[in-house]
């Protein structure tokens, strides 16, 4: 049972004033509406028989706080007038209906059962006794009685306790659903955060490596050519207009949603020749050899495989600077196989040395993402990208 607080107190105290008020009301207009039991006990006075009524209806004020306790004080009281002054008055009546109501609404589920069990065994009991020693249509009469007076006030009490069960049920349920939602929904934010990062890792701090790489060198060459220091520049700014590009259209994914217009990143492998360019830009030997057949792969195949590139020429270009770097596309038993070696600047350098290890999450994170594997490590003298992507065979693209 849940606490009762001060203002439900004070309404059930209200409620308990309104019912004697009725009570001693139908006693003055009605002084011959009570059942009387004993007639060899004088007829009660006045203030004997609202006496009885007020302890009657003073269980009312009982009803949440206390509601079987509430409950035993009307039936005592109503017990009380049989014996004590051989009647009982309407107003007691009505307050045990009140009382049998709210002890089946408001108490715990078994007392609740053991009140509605104990209505119903008084019943049979009193029906029982009417039948032995009367005849069949008082007891039928009796039963009838009985139940306007007991038997609709706790089936209205249990179909209500019902009906509010079944509501705090699906309350419940409401909120379990919606800390389920809540839960998907942080899921789905951290994973598109993820994507996001491995989209800046990849995309904007590559390019950015690939500037600062040829600033370094322009820089460091002494009495540099000006034809040389204005392909550097143009690298340069090449790799700084296409930051800016891949950063807007991050920023359109973040936004996404807010009109109906759809943003997806750019990138494919039909721009494998111009990230081969701007490896050679930094002073990378880039040679690439495209076995694959023409046609159209998969949109989140096509872009996880050029990221994957992308990202070899970068960690190439960070930590073997110089070096030969072979690319190798081909399509073979169902999947899309990208290699990418790198020769090694020195023994124990490679790709990954120097680095935060972000870069080689981020290419299993996105092959993974599409149900493949990447491989990478040192193979002899050269530091190996492997990623086999699966992809069904590419549709060719109608000429």
């Amino acid at each position: 049972m849940r606490s009762v607080t001060g203002r439900e107190r004070f309404e059930d105290g209200l409620r308990a004033v309104a019912f004697l008020v009725v009570g001693v009301v139908l006693y003055l207009v009605l002084p011959d509406g009570v059942i009387r039991w004993r007639t060899d006990l004088p007829e009660p006075s006045t203030a004997v028989a609202l006496g009885v009524l007020a302890l009657s209806c003073s269980g009312i004020a009982l009803r949440r706080s206390h509601p079987v306790v509430g409950l035993l004080v009307t039936v005592g009281a109503l017990f009380l007038g049989p014996f004590a002054v051989g009647v009982t008055h309407t107003g007691s009546l009505l307050a045990l209906g009140e009382s049998l109501y709210t002890a089946v609404l408001h108490s715990t589920r078994r007392a609740s059962r053991w009140v509605a069990a104990c209505t119903g065994v008084l019943t049979a009991l009193v029906a029982l006794r009417i039948l032995l020693v009367e005849d069949a249509a008082s007891a039928v009469r009796t039963v009838l009685s009985l139940g306007l007076l007991l038997a609709i006030p706790v089936f209205w009490g249990l179909e209500v306790r019902h009906l509010h069960e079944r509501a705090e049920a699906e309350r419940d349920r409401a909120e379990q659903e919606r800390r389920a939602a809540e839960r998907d929904r942080a899921a789905a934010v951290a994973a598109e955060r993820n994507r996001m990062a491995r989209d800046l890792h990849d995309v904007i701090a590559g390019q950015l490596s690939a500037i600062a790489i040829q600033s370094e060198a322009a820089l460091t060459v002494p009495d540099a050519d000006p034809a040389l220091l204005r392909r550097v520049l143009t690298q340069v700014r090449q790799g700084s207009v296409a930051s800016l590009a891949e950063m807007r259209t991050l920023i359109g994914l973040l936004r996404a949603g807010q009109d109906d217009e759809e943003r997806t990143s750019p990138g494919g492998l039909e721009r494998v020749g111009a990230l081969a360019d701007g490896g050679r830009a930094t002073g990378l030997t880039v040679e690439v050899d495209d076995r694959r057949p023409p046609g159209d792969l998969p949109a989140a195949v096509d872009l996880a495989a050029y990221r994957i590139v992308q990202e070899s020429l970068t960690n190439a270009a960070k930590h073997a600077p110089g070096s030969t770097v072979r690319i190798v596309l081909r399509h073979d038993d169902g999947a899309l196989r990208v290699d990418v070696d790198n020769d090694l600047v020195d023994a124990g350098a490679g790709a990954s040395g120097g680095g935060t290890g972000t870069g080689l999450l981020g290419l299993a994170e996105r092959a993974a993402a599409v149900g493949g594997r990447v491989d990478a490590g040192p193979r002899g003298r050269s530091w190996s990208v492997r990623a086999v992507l699966p992809a069904p065979s590419p549709v060719p693209v109608p000429r």
